[in-house]
């Protein structure tokens, strides 16, 4: 870590000349005083102005920064994080940047956008707010948040980070996806459909790598025609089971919850009934595949667990211990309920 000490001999001058800068004080001719700012942007110099004076210069705060807190991913890994900072008697300070709220889902390509609304609140926690930065994708993709002079210990939750000094927390979506599809087998499916989201997103990708893997494994062929990917919410599941069903698939694999209810809401339309007519599967767990009819079964999410162990890898670097886990990878919970039935043939 770059320290006043660092900064003073790289600019050949006092540490106290250095001193008088952090805190504004007019002892500094503004040329040197330019050229001190300078060598700190570049090397990611972070004074801890909360702390200073103190032996420790620690303030003991954790930052969290969210793409968006309505992400319904998101508050339970806040919920992971605080718990542990709790625990390790810390405190949190959450910072939302809305991205969803401001651009829906127009911005997942535009770093312009992203950055306009992130890099003040980086340059913010880095310059003296916090100890430890936790950011919370909503939604799995590589992500160049962290510059490569940030100062501040960093984590990544839910994405990956291209910065190669911070590490990532994401779920394993192709062992998860890979489970839920051997179940299905091991109920004596083998014409399984798969509804998806976009095809560039990671999860999908991941999810499908899993379906991929399940067959490979129990000797059915992939047939690609079985496979539907458009979006991940209902609408897609209303609209692409159809075209599945003339395929004489015997159960779908939907890549979320929101998609299975698609699925549930066409084939009550056409008088048959998920778990009897045909098997649905769902993926994340929400509030509202226990509540549908049959209830749905799917993978529970272990959001609290991301947020826990992004928590625990944080504290780590704050000690200053080599980390070898770059990237942790958490499966999901299998969750059973009614809507698969046993195929005899």
């Amino acid at each position: 870590m770059v320290t006043i000490k660092d900064i003073a001999k790289e600019c050949n001058v006092s540490i106290t000349t250095v001193s008088n800068v952090i805190n504004n004080k007019a002892k500094v001719g503004e040329q040197t005083r330019q050229r001190i700012l300078k060598v700190m942007e570049e090397r990611g110099y972070r004074p801890n102005t909360i702390a200073q004076g103190l032996r420790s210069q620690k303030t003991r705060v954790i930052g969290i920064i969210a793409d968006d807190i309505s992400q319904f991913t998101t508050p339970e890994i806040i919920e992971g994080i605080m718990s542990c900072c709790e625990n390790c008697g810390y405190k949190t300070t959450v910072r939302n940047l809305r991205m969803y709220a401001r651009w829906q889902d127009a911005w997942y390509y535009n770093k312009k956008a992203l950055h306009s609304v992130l890099d003040p609140m980086l340059k913010e926690m880095n310059s003296h707010m916090v100890d430890g930065v936790i950011y919370i994708a909503g939604h799995a993709r590589m992500i160049d948040c962290f510059p490569q002079n940030f100062s501040t210990p960093a984590v990544m939750a839910y994405a990956y980070e291209n910065n190669p000094r911070v590490p990532s927390v994401l779920i394993d979506d192709v062992a998860s996806s890979r489970e839920i599809i051997r179940y299905l087998i091991d109920k004596g499916h083998k014409k399984i459909g798969v509804i998806g989201g976009r095809i560039d997103n990671i999860h999908t990708q991941r999810r499908l790598q899993g379906y991929q893997e399940a067959l490979t494994q129990a000797d059915i062929a992939y047939d690609p025609d079985l496979v539907r990917l458009s979006d991940w919410e209902k609408h897609a599941g209303y609209s692409e089971i159809e075209q599945l069903l003339q395929r004489n698939i015997t159960a779908v694999f939907c890549m979320t919850d929101r998609i299975a209810g698609g699925v549930y809401q066409y084939l009550h339309e056409q008088g048959m009934v998920a778990g009897r007519d045909l098997s649905v599967v769902g993926f994340d767990n929400q509030i509202l595949a226990e509540y549908m009819t049959p209830g749905l079964t799917t993978m529970a999410l272990p959001l609290q667990e991301i947020g826990h162990t992004a928590a625990r890898l944080l504290f780590e670097q704050m000690e200053e211990k080599e980390g070898k886990e770059k990237e942790i990878l958490i499966p999901c919970s299998f969750v059973e309920r009614e809507s698969v039935c046993y195929r005899k043939d």
